[in-house]
């Protein structure tokens, strides 16, 4: 669905959760001095204003980042993702957050490839404006389910892919799903990284329970919830499976 526009939620505590665990994963991999890839299939705009209209009417990163961003006694876990949003800001005001690809493009070397898919028209030709001048990083204007198959397994052998759709609609939670049992096929020593919304519906919960059934001998799951869940909230947190 080509009506979701990340732009409204950017900064909130889902991509505070996810962005932390994203810095973390990709530092980890960088400790071996071998090349690795990132894929999103779900990019979105690459960076966001949180100053623009689409910020301003939800303003939900005072809920997110806008908490944590000068709090002195932030863990030093967060140290690297934090650091990336001042780069991003050029100090200690925060008017943009960065999306997981613009974060990956901070951590990756230039021996190391980022993949990145994104569908809306205008997100797309944002990305490209953002990243599409890096020589480690190609952008595809095509669905990221799809386009997914043809990345893998990448020649070095070693990848983070993640997976985020909006879920706007509810064959999204099938698609995830269906897409690691795919990848795994393909690629089973990858590292993937799968994102849901937690929301007042069985969908999420159910799709957690197929992805806990899936053969893979390690697994973690990740998950921040900052409100009772009903029908009321919306989105009262979100979880990883990795």
């Amino acid at each position: 669905m080509l009506s979701y526009r990340h732009g409204f939620h950017a900064g909130n505590h889902a991509d505070v959760l996810k962005h932390i665990v994203l810095t973390l994963i990709l530092d980890y991999l960088k400790q071996k001095n071998k090349p690795y890839w990132f894929i999103d299939t779900h990019a979105g705009a690459g960076k966001y204003s949180l100053e623009s209209e689409f910020s301003n009417k939800t303003s939900e990163h005072l809920d997110g980042i806008s908490k944590i961003f000068h709090d002195e006694k932030k863990p030093l876990a967060l140290a690297k993702y934090i650091e990336i949003i001042r780069n991003l800001n050029g100090g200690d005001q925060l008017k943009q957050y960065p999306g997981s690809p613009w974060i990956a493009s901070q951590i990756l070397s230039h021996e190391d490839r980022i993949r990145l898919f994104e569908l809306h028209p205008t997100d797309l030709t944002s990305l490209l404006h953002a990243l599409g001048k890096k020589q480690n990083t190609k952008i595809y204007g095509e669905d990221g389910f799809q386009g997914l198959k043809a990345l893998i397994p990448p020649p070095p052998k070693r990848a983070l892919v993640l997976t985020d759709p909006s879920y706007e609609i509810k064959n999204d939670y099938l698609k995830v799903v269906e897409s690691l049992k795919d990848s795994l096929k393909r690629f089973e020593t990858g590292i993937y990284m799968c994102w849901c919304p937690l929301i007042a519906r069985s969908e999420p919960i159910a799709m957690l329970k197929q992805l806990q059934k899936l053969n893979v001998k390690e697994w973690l799951y990740v998950s921040l919830s900052i409100a009772k869940p009903t029908d009321d909230v919306g989105m009262f947190g979100s979880y990883l499976f990795i």
